[in-house]
């Protein structure tokens, strides 16, 4: 056994010795040293998973991460034996691992390097707390560049940093806060135009060294647990992130009116207040389809229960918000009251389904209703009884959960102490294992319970913290933001990095949780997350009584945030799209401009750009009285949306940011489809669905995917995937048309607007019938605009 002295605390770090027999079993291989022990296991072709047993015996095989439906699916792989390594290809990766000590080597199948061990795995002894922490260091290649590892308020390229996950109730947090809410084990690596993942699956405080303490190694660890991570290889880094949504899970689609605009504050009540809200949204004519309670809708603060005095009658009020076209969603904390009169309460102690101490107590702290008990989430049997616990809530009405406070936070201590006793499934573990996993798991339960209890409708829940995998029943939220230009700017980095960490689903409290935002912070951050998957509006208002409603600064402000609430609303067939996309194939809705135009250098520290699905270039307004903009814009033509003036690609360009518009581009050769002006998404069905055509002279590909917005029968088939493409040249229009139809909509034709024909427009042709354009479908703005049936394949138009 090969050993080093280490200066650390934590004693001497232990390394491998040479590997004195291997062998294969299916896609396993499996290589013995002296006391240690690596699998090397095939998932896929470009999904290798590395486990190391640093004392000859393997931990359980157990993730609360990876997907139920994984399926390994190695098309062909073998091994070569080398003088000096072991050889484990595939048909597109080699994998050698080093005679000697174990260390690994991936390059691509022309021998081109992708990733390399510095040290490799090794392990010290935990003597504090016991186990074992356990190290894997890599080589940072040439110009590397690092991504992901969820919500971090940093720049969104990580090299240079340090950065670790254990899930922290962080108040008020600023740039460069860690650790925050969420715990994604999962980053990427991109350099000579290669990318590639490495997603570290153990729960355990984990830590990431992108060259901080030394500029050429790249180092991962975690204070316990097991050295177990996956290797994705893409060499896309699109392709990197749907394979880690393979590995992790995809999302059912939501409901549509979760893509909505949605309305929070600490807190709206008593109803009467709520009504007012509701009321103010329709009578001002500002689109909004879900409102938030807060705690204090709940009987002192107990979870399940109403308060008899601010809402006497929940049924009834939610029963007239639906009619107005409004979805409620409450919060629930993990927390629960200790009060011998309170059912839950008595319910679960007697069940013994709340966390114990070391010796034996009840885990007890302080949150919102004073002294608290805590589920064990990690218990199977408490998942399923706190599943059940949302039959209530469903029944009344309720369409939506909030899951907060659950990383787990408690007031004084921060959160519980680490001799807290776990089932985890049936391994008895320390809080030490189970942390990064609590919240996760108890969003985990109260979807199960919405889903459930809300049939044939979706569920919809939100939670503030959880592991890798949440996407497969989740969205998030950044937490508990700032009113301030900087944390407008952590908004579009947090969102980013959260989408290709898996987590797409996501949104920031636009304004900022804690302050006050004027009207021009406001607006320009309602007009940023008018481009982010999960849109809402939320504020601890009631710190200061200041109100933070789209019209609470005045009529000026309230007319601009009005018509980007309305274009969210007009952009949800294209947003619901991109989920479809996000949830069939594993590809982030949010996409940094690095992982669209990775052989461009320029986009490598790109931050604020970002591409929200296929066609929509975004860059927010980032500083207060900007009147103009420097964006950069990856190779290729791009449309500017609100004068459609048509740009170059691969350079930087200046645009004007008068309040009313912000940095918003267009991919050309798009097919972009859009809603009529909508109050709410159960308003009418939709009779007319435009498709806003963007002239490009290069083959471009574009969907729409529609189905009812609501149940489960996409699941059976009743969806329609239409597929348009577009191979216009500079004397001729031609978009194409196939599809998979069996959702029958309600409308019966399309809107055709076309931007940027570059000539004047002579015979067109549907299906090679004539269709006859007059002036009226010339319009002032340059486009064309013409009705075809909802059917067509193919139009055409000569130039003249």
């Amino acid at each position: 056994m090969q050993v080093e002295t280490s200066s650390s605390k934590y004693g001497i770090k232990h390394y491998p010795d040479a590997i004195k027999e291997w062998k294969k079993e299916g896609n396993y291989f499996c290589f013995y040293t002296s006391e240690t022990i690596l699998e090397v296991r095939v998932i896929a072709d470009k999904i290798i998973r590395f486990r190391y047993a640093a004392d000859g015996t393997f931990q359980r095989d157990f993730s609360y991460a990876t997907s139920d439906t994984l399926e390994e699916s190695p098309i062909s792989f073998g091994i070569k034996e080398w003088e000096e390594t072991f050889e484990i290809y595939t048909d597109v990766l080699k994998v050698f691992i080093a005679r000697d000590n174990l260390r690994i080597t991936i390059t691509d199948k022309d021998g081109k390097v992708i990733n390399q061990d510095e040290m490799g795995f090794h392990w010290q002894h935990y003597l504090q707390k016991g186990g074992k922490i356990v190290y894997c260091s890599k080589l940072v290649q040439e110009e590397e560049c690092f991504y992901g590892l969820g919500d971090k308020p940093t720049e969104l390229n990580l090299r240079g940093k340090r950065l670790e996950n254990y899930g922290t109730d962080a108040y008020g947090y600023q740039k460069d806060t860690d650790p925050l809410y969420r715990n994604i084990p999962f980053y990427y690596g991109l350099h000579n135009g290669i990318g590639y993942g490495i997603f570290f699956d153990n729960t355990f405080r984990t830590i990431f060294d992108f060259g901080k303490e030394r500029e050429d190694a790249c180092s991962f660890w975690a204070r316990g647990g097991e050295m177990n991570y996956y290797f994705i290889y893409g060499p896309e880094l699109l392709d990197v992130a749907a394979s880690y949504t393979r590995i992790t899970g995809t999302p059912e689609l939501p409901p549509l009116w979760t893509l909505g605009y949605h309305q929070c504050r600490w807190s709206y009540y008593p109803d009467t207040r709520v009504r007012e809200i509701a009321a103010e949204f329709r009578n001002r004519n500002i689109p909004c389809d879900v409102i938030y309670l807060d705690i204090d809708y709940m009987e002192g603060f107990r979870c399940f229960t109403w308060s008899k005095e601010y809402f006497p009658d929940p049924a009834g009020l939610i029963r007239d918000l639906a009619a107005q076209g409004f979805k409620v969603v409450v919060i629930i904390d993990p927390g629960i009251k200790v009060d011998p009169d309170y059912a839950i309460y008595q319910e679960g102690v007697k069940n013994n389904y709340f966390c114990k101490r070391a010796d034996g107590a009840l885990m007890e702290g302080d949150v919102w209703p004073g002294k608290c008990v805590f589920p064990d989430f990690t218990n199977p049997e408490v998942r399923e009884w706190w599943s059940s616990l949302f039959k209530g809530l469903a029944e009344t009405g309720v369409r939506g959960v909030w899951n907060d406070m659950n990383e787990p936070a408690v007031f004084e201590m921060g959160t519980f102490p680490e001799d807290v006793r776990h089932d985890y499934d049936g391994e008895e573990v320390s809080h030490r294992k189970a942390h990064n996993i609590y919240g996760h798991l108890m969003s985990k339960a109260t979807a199960a319970g919405m889903k459930k209890y809300l049939l044939p409708n979706r569920p919809f829940l939100i939670t503030r913290s959880c592991y890798a995998g949440a996407q497969r029943w989740s969205s998030v939220w950044t937490g508990d933001n700032v009113s301030s230009w900087e944390h407008l700017w952590l908004a579009t980095i947090q969102c980013q990095r959260l989408a290709v960490s898996g987590l797409s689903f996501a949104g920031s409290d636009i304004g900022g949780f804690i302050g006050e935002p004027d009207g021009e912070l406001y607006t320009r951050w309602i007009q940023l997350a008018t481009f982010h998957p999960l849109m809402r509006t939320h504020s601890a208002s009631n710190e200061t009584g200041f109100n933070q409603e789209p019209w609470s600064f005045g009529p000026d402000y309230e007319k601009v945030v009005a018509k980007f609430i309305s274009l969210r609303y007009e952009l949800l067939p294209y947003l619901y799209t991109t989920f479809w996309q996000y949830a069939t194939h594993g590809t982030p809705m949010l996409r940094p401009l690095a992982f669209v135009a990775q052989h461009d250098a320029a986009t490598h520290n790109c931050t604020h750009e970002f591409m929200m699905g296929d066609a929509l270039l975004i860059s927010h307004v980032s500083e207060e009285g900007m009147k103009e903009k420097a964006v950069y814009l990856p190779q290729g033509q791009w449309y500017y949306f609100w004068n459609d003036t048509l740009f170059q690609g691969g350079q930087q360009v200046t645009v004007a940011t008068p309040l009313e518009e912000m940095p918003l581009f267009v991919k050309a050769g798009s097919v972009v489809p859009r809603y009529p002006v909508m109050q709410h998404t159960s308003q009418a069905p939709v009779t007319e669905m435009l498709l806003h055509v963007y002239y490009g002279d290069a083959v471009t590909l574009s969907t729409l995917y529609e189905d009812a917005g609501d149940h489960y029968g996409y699941k059976n088939g009743q969806y329609n995937v239409i597929n348009f493409k577009q191979m216009s040249t500079a004397t001729q229009f031609v978009l194409k048309k196939k599809y998979y139809i069996n959702y029958e909509t309600a409308y019966s034709h399309h809107r055709i607007v076309l931007h940027g024909l570059p000539f004047q427009a002579g015979t067109v042709l549907v299906d090679g019938a004539p269709l006859t354009l007059n002036n009226d479908n010339h319009l002032p703005d340059g486009t064309i605009s013409f009705i075809v049936d909802r059917g067509f394949e193919n139009i055409t138009i000569q130039q003249a």
